[in-house]
């Protein structure tokens, strides 16, 4: 199907190799603060391998993933099978979901809103698939807060997006979240760095914020 594949076959297999030191280092406490709470049908944008499946409260009746990379879409399908809530794996584009308008009651971004081609177009998306007061949850590396970190993300994403299959170490996506229509309800910054090669993209925040 047209527009459901975005092949980075070296990132996708370097992402699957450090993803478990991440997972480690605070990474899987993370998703547990993301994913808590949610119940009902849920539509995951950017599964990646799968890693957020293992961290579903069994109040979630479905998860809907939604992955673009092959290699990762393969491995987020082994994943699923290990899940405690049912997983159904499928391929699509953040800007490009093939689901029913208004059908989820949540929607999950983990590390993906960094790399989509555009976030407004994105989130767009994600509206249209969620019911008025939805919930969309997010856990992404953001632009820092402090100047100086700020603009050395800039200039480092002359590069950065290059070598990172489009991820973007410089953008402010809570505020883009907000021009996107939603309200963000809470939000969490802290910085996160289990390896050297996190270095430009340590800010982190986790947050949620609402579907009008």
């Amino acid at each position: 199907m047209p527009g459901t594949s975005i092949s980075h076959p070296l990132f996708a297999r370097l992402f699957a190799l450090f993803a478990p030191a991440a997972e480690r280092f605070c990474g899987a406490a993370h998703r547990d603060e993301l994913l808590d709470g949610l119940e009902g049908k849920v539509i995951e944008i950017g599964a990646g391998r799968g890693l957020n499946f293992a961290h579903y409260p069994s109040s979630v009746t479905e998860v809907v993933a939604i992955e673009p990379e092959p290699y990762l879409r393969a491995r987020a399908t082994e994943a699923a099978q290990q899940a405690p809530v049912p997983v159904s794996v499928v391929g699509g584009t953040a800007e490009t979901p093939a689901v029913e308008d208004g059908t989820f009651g949540a929607a999950v971004f983990s590390l993906v809103l960094c790399p989509v081609p555009d976030q407004a177009v994105a989130l767009a998306a994600c509206s249209r698939v969620l019911r008025p007061g939805g919930e969309p949850r997010f856990y992404e590396h953001v632009l820092a807060e402090e100047p100086g970190l700020a603009r050395l993300q800039r200039r480092v994403d002359l590069v950065w997006p290059h070598l990172g299959a489009g991820c973007h170490a410089s953008r402010d996506t809570p505020r883009a979240i907000e021009q996107a229509g939603f309200s963000v309800t809470s939000s969490r910054r802290f910085a996160f760095r289990p390896c050297v090669l996190f270095a430009p993209v340590f800010p982190h925040v986790i947050g949620r914020a609402v579907r009008p």
